[in-house]
């Protein structure tokens, strides 16, 4: 039998609910994102560079603040076995390598006909807001975890 880890099911979710996740981002965060995204734009990787812009040094990507967000969606809440289907970000303040930054996540509304839940995202260092929007999320149904139980049941038998 398949014991894959399962988050909340559409039933379990209310509007209020909500999870966290905390990183402090280090130098090596930011090298391994630019190798694995292939973003090595000099504002994050070169400090000679960054201090002569706007934001007088680097700053970490605004998309690996939305993979803290896809984490804190996809192992808290709604947690594992929910699809992402959108998430819209803006990005309010710099993050700098050191800071250290929280997730939220926060259910904003829940469609239990379409299994959708729609969460406010925020990412904040200390009392700074730094990024925030919405996810789209699909989630899965107790009936469907039940019957995809029964096929593999079936399968294994």
């Amino acid at each position: 039998m398949n014991h894959t880890p399962r988050g909340y099911c559409i039933e379990d979710l209310e509007e209020g609910m909500s999870a966290t996740y905390g990183k402090t981002i280090t130098e090596a965060d930011v090298v391994l994102f630019a190798g694995i995204s292939g973003d090595d734009n000099p504002i994050h990787v070169d400090e000679e560079y960054a201090k002569g812009t706007r934001f007088e040094g680097r700053v970490v990507h605004g998309m690996f603040l939305a993979g803290l967000i896809s984490c804190v969606v996809g192992t808290r809440l709604p947690g594992p076995g929910a699809i992402y289907m959108g998430q819209t970000l803006k990005f309010r303040s710099p993050v700098r390598i050191g800071e250290t930054v929280r997730v939220l996540a926060t259910v904003i509304d829940v469609n239990r006909e379409k299994r959708r839940v729609k969460l406010e995202t925020r990412c904040m260092v200390g009392e700074r807001l730094v990024a925030d929007g919405e996810g789209m999320l699909l989630v899965e149904s107790r009936e469907q975890i039940n019957t995809t139980a029964v096929v593999a049941e079936e399968e294994v038998a």
